[in-house]
């Protein structure tokens, strides 16, 4: 039986500040096979784990992350923003699913993937994000794992999942049903999904079929996950 891939948001948002060290620990902790990572370069071009454009929400500081350099973020924050060095150090042998935020220019594609290479994670990392910036990816790794971030009902053309390549296709959950996911899976590709956080949304995916669960409880998905068998098998 096919086992769904359990990718924590953020790492262990709930519990720890979303894309800190100690988040993505304790998604690990609890089971997740794999932690989504935002990633964001700072003004001298270093990678850093920040999902939104400032420091507001999340460091109540309403600084831009581009206008700071990473001595000045790590000021700001204590620390607590790490470099993608850092993270992936600190989930060393883990998969993690790098997304993308915004529309990251080539030179921030090629710095996020600099650093992965220098980790040596080019076999555990791979990216998410909309096409134009796999584009970007595909570029500079052609055999790069890829999560097409798609936002629409209607497919993607078939050139672009020719140039992209795409390993995964990843939807926000709910616009997901059983012909999208068979469309996804007729076309060759994976089917990943975002963000639910309920038993009753988790359930319906599973039973869907869907391949990956990215989601803020991955603790409550790997309980669901394995006691779950799908509709064909039911009694």
């Amino acid at each position: 039986m096919q086992t769904v891939t359990a990718v924590a948001h953020r790492g262990d948002p709930y519990r720890f500040r979303e894309n800190t060290i100690d988040s993505l620990r304790s998604a690990l902790q609890l089971g997740a096979d794999a932690v989504e990572i935002d990633v964001r370069l700072t003004r001298d071009h270093v990678p850093v784990l920040l999902h939104d454009e400032t420091l507001k929400r999340l460091w109540e500081q309403d600084r831009p992350l581009r206008s700071l350099s990473a001595d000045q973020l790590r000021e700001l924050t204590a620390g607590g923003v790490p470099t993608l060095e850092e993270a992936l150090a600190a989930m060393d042998g883990a998969r993690v699913m790098v997304d993308l935020p915004g529309r990251p220019d080539d030179r921030a594609v090629q710095k996020t993937m600099d650093v992965v290479r220098a980790c040596g994670a080019q076999d555990r990392v791979y990216y998410c994000a909309g096409a134009s910036t796999l584009l970007s990816v595909r570029a500079v790794d052609p055999s790069a794992e890829l999560a097409l971030t798609w936002a629409s009902l209607a497919p993607p053309r078939r050139a672009v999942l020719d140039a992209v390549r795409p390993r995964w296709l990843n939807y926000r959950f709910g616009l997901v049903n059983r012909a999208l996911a068979a469309r996804v899976h007729r076309d060759g590709c994976l089917l990943s999904v975002w963000t639910p956080d309920t038993r009753r949304s988790m359930r319906r995916l599973l039973d869907l079929g869907v391949d990956s669960i990215t989601t803020n409880r991955v603790d409550t998905l790997r309980t669901l996950r394995g006691t779950h068998r799908p509709p064909a098998e039911e009694a």
